[in-house]
């Protein structure tokens, strides 16, 4: 997989990623094979950059199944962007049943393979941030639900509330939201107050067959930290909701591998690193640790250098998420191995990776090489 500005896609690349716009209606789908139309239609709605599954337009390498179907999270910020409009409307939060039913696809996409793995969240809309990621926070916060034995009805509430945790932000400005600048001190204090606000248009509604208090907790406690020093209340450890807790870790991940106007997106294996070096003061550490063993830290075609070259990683396995497979495919002088070998990365620690080369290196090294070392993944895909 490799990000590409849209000025080198070419016909016949595959799109790793899938582009809805922000009523959900899906514009592009991971798969598709690209052509003049559609780059010309991405290049007009102002998108600069994709993530395709090669660079050779011949390798028709399809990408790896996201943890949801496409169709299920289609469904989802279709149905959120809805919710917001009534709430907006007329401040009614009464009609959750569209939300709910589309929690229960969302678990149940997830119960049907629970041995998937995050390859990446990357289902992006082209004119707006808040659904997706709030559908990108429901789907990694039941992931990690699934993964602990959450019953039904508990997995119900944590992804409800999960599409619900920045339902706040209807309160504060879209300007300040989207500012590519730095908020000053007065917009910083609207920013923090989200999750107030959420708090008590949770708590305002009126419905008999919903867990109120834990959505409204959700929405409240999302931005504490263990140590206390998060916000709004400053609550620690047990003091913070165990919902929230999971659910402030899938926000802080897709924050962090998100793109923003005043900020570009980090690569899993960054985004691990950063929360990690908060494990058990801003995060719970045995759900960070839950969360990361179903998260693909180096996903699926990424390339590493490492003790004995350049390698693709071929595999990812859940609970061993930091030890990929790959197939090194130059030697430690980045010249062409005749017959590519697979290494385990578990058979020699992690000492034997180096560094993950970004989208610029990867994309100088195919153009001196010649190669596109995707094409190691064919056989993988046909087996």
């Amino acid at each position: 997989m490799i990000r590409l500005s849209t000025q080198r896609l070419r016909d016949g690349m595959i799109m790793a990623q899938s582009i809805y716009n922000r009523k959900g209606a899906s514009f592009l789908t991971r798969g598709t094979v690209l052509n003049q139309q559609y780059i010309q239609q991405l290049k007009q709605i102002g998108v600069t950059h994709v993530n395709v599954t090669s660079m050779d337009a011949n390798i028709q390498l399809m990408p790896k199944a996201d943890i949801v179907q496409d169709e299920t999270r289609q469904a989802a910020v279709s149905r959120l962007f809805d919710f917001y409009e009534k709430v907006q409307d007329n401040g009614s939060m009464s009609d959750v049943g569209p939300l709910q039913d589309v929690s229960e696809k969302i678990i149940m996409d997830l119960v049907m393979q629970p041995d998937g793995l995050v390859q990446m969240t990357d289902l992006r809309l082209f004119d707006d941030y808040t659904f997706s990621h709030s559908v990108n926070v429901a789907a990694l916060s039941a992931m990690i639900g699934v993964a602990l034995k959450f019953s039904q009805p508990e997995l119900m509430d944590l992804t409800l509330g999960a599409l619900l945790h920045d339902i706040g932000k209807l309160d504060v400005p879209i300007e300040i939201l989207n500012k590519p600048s730095s908020l000053n001190d007065d917009e910083f204090a609207m920013i923090k107050n989200h999750p107030v606000s959420g708090y008590d248009r949770m708590m305002g509604m009126d419905m008999k067959k919903l867990n109120v208090r834990t959505l409204a907790s959700i929405a409240r406690q999302h931005h504490e930290h263990m140590d206390g020093h998060g916000y709004p209340d400053h609550a620690k450890g047990g003091q913070i909701h165990k919902y929230a807790q999971i659910v402030a870790v899938a926000d802080v991940y897709d924050a962090l591998t998100s793109s923003r106007a005043y900020k570009k997106a980090y690569p899993p294996h960054v985004a691990y690193k950063i929360m990690t070096k908060c494990s058990g003061k801003q995060f719970n550490e045995d759900l960070l640790n839950t969360f990361f063993d179903h998260v693909a830290i180096y996903p699926v075609g990424c390339i590493l250098k490492t003790n004995w070259g350049l390698g693709i990683v071929k595999k990812v396995r859940a609970g061993l998420t930091r030890f990929p497979i790959l197939t090194i495919f130059t030697n430690t002088h980045n010249d062409l191995l005749e017959t590519p070998l697979d290494i385990d990365i578990a058979d020699y620690g992690l000492e034997a990776i180096h560094s993950v080369m970004d989208d610029m290196e990867v994309f100088s090294t195919i153009r001196k090489l010649g190669v596109d070392p995707s094409q190691y993944l064919l056989n993988d895909e046909e087996s």
